[in-house]
């Protein structure tokens, strides 16, 4: 099955906590703090591998964690740090932000992306030790890791792009210039994803070529199976627009050449004026008057044409040889730049808020998670920290406000203690 988009979740981390620890050894007194840092949590990182040539590996599993990093030891010793994530996409791959639609990074070429980076590791308590503080009884917490949700949507590397109606003999022009062999019916919808084809026009000189499923009026609103596809020529060079100029499908060759430039317009009128020429297939099976009248028609417009018949591989060479030509004076295939602004950390944490049920007040979320994370409550200079830090941030002044009583149940981040003025 061919997957071109997904939505995955990624989780980078989260640092190790700090440690508290002394210096222990024999004739040595007071050796002390030595506690290490936590180690830092692993990276998620995004690297394309030219061997995938489908999202279909999303599909299935969606959630992605790095490694967290280890705690911090004794004897200063830091934390092990957490393991990459490496997850391979294939070659094309554009990384959008869910939440926010901005593109992160395009995937078209091999070097490695940090989609989400670990947190940091948190302090021992060796590094609070000053002179009036010999031995902190405290440690910092390592800090999270970055949760985000992003889209994976996949855009071919071609050259080239082959548009138009089902069942105009894209397929077969394809499989007539090079050595790819797409499945080949007489039926509309024959083709259900895109197919990829090297086609070399002379020595040194070739180009990918794309085949895309057919477009219908309508398939830039979601009609048929085109507009699901119309992604994977945002990147070519050159479209090569194919045509059933002998109107074998009761259609006018004309108003399906209109039609599909109104569609690719529609989707994005960049791509509308990239540039186009024009292939008249199944010239075997038309009029000399049909060839003529749509050849006016394309001319008049300002586009090359070219009628072959794929079938019979009648005038393919010169449209190999033309197009070849055209791409050697067009820029490089194009990439998408980063829009994508990491939010800036807050340089303060919100007020947490506060709530009374059961007769219990609750004080949750905001700084308090941290200040909760980073106190040791088996130690009294740690929880007079923590009693100090509550009151001087104006938390035990909000509880009076809202009637808190004396001997009344604080419970704060899951910490119950009994009131007292």
């Amino acid at each position: 099955m061919f997957v071109d988009k997904a939505v995955i979740e990624i989780r980078s981390g989260k640092g190790g906590n700090g440690a508290v620890a002394f210096h222990r050894e024999k004739y040595v007194a007071s050796g002390g703090p030595d506690g290490g840092d936590g180690g830092d949590g692993g990276d998620v990182v995004l690297m394309a591998d030219a061997n995938m040539s489908t999202l279909m590996d999303f599909r299935y599993k969606r959630k992605y964690a790095a490694g967290n990093g280890a705690d911090g030891t004794g004897k200063r010793c830091t934390g092990k740090r957490g393991e990459d994530l490496v997850i391979k996409v294939p070659l094309g791959t554009v990384v959008r932000d869910k939440a926010t639609g901005a593109v992160m990074a395009d995937m078209s070429a091999t070097e490695r992306f940090v989609a989400a980076r670990g947190g940091s590791g948190g302090w021992g308590n060796a590094r609070f030790a000053t002179p009036t503080r010999q031995a902190p009884r405290f440690a910092k917490a390592g800090l999270p890791g970055v949760e985000r949700e992003i889209v994976l949507e996949l855009k071919l590397l071609a050259d080239v792009g082959l548009v138009g109606f089902p069942n105009v003999g894209k397929s077969t022009l394809l499989a007539a210039v090079s050595r790819a062999r797409p499945k080949i019916a007489n039926y509309h919808f024959t083709t259900l994803f895109p197919n990829l084809g090297v086609v070399y026009a002379g020595e040194d000189r070739s180009f990918v070529l794309a085949d895309i499923p057919g477009i219908i009026e309508g398939a830039s609103e979601g009609a048929g199976l085109g507009h699901d596809f119309l992604r994977h020529i945002d990147r070519c060079r050159l479209t090569v627009h194919v045509v059933d100029v002998s109107g074998s499908e009761g259609r006018d060759p004309i108003e399906d050449f209109e039609t599909i430039n109104r569609e690719l317009a529609a989707y994005s009128p960049a791509l509308a004026s990239r540039p186009m020429v024009v292939a008249a297939n199944k010239c075997d099976m038309a009029s000399p008057e049909q060839i003529e009248r749509l050849e006016r028609h394309v001319r008049a417009a300002g586009l090359d044409f070219f009628p072959i018949s794929a079938a019979a591989e009648l005038g393919t060479r010169e449209l190999v040889r033309a197009v070849s030509y055209k791409l050697s004076g067009l820029p490089p295939i194009r990439t998408f730049e980063p829009e994508y602004v990491e939010p800036e950390e807050p340089s303060e944490l919100p007020d947490p808020e506060i709530n009374r049920e059961d007769g219990v007040w609750y004080v949750d979320g905001g700084w308090v998670e941290r200040l909760v994370q980073n106190v040791n409550f088996g130690d009294y200079e740690s929880r007079n920290y923590f009693d100090r830090t509550l009151r001087d941030r104006g938390v035990y002044a909000r509880l009076e406000e809202l009637g808190v009583a004396e001997g009344d149940t604080v419970s704060v981040c899951g910490i119950a203690f009994e009131y007292r003025r």
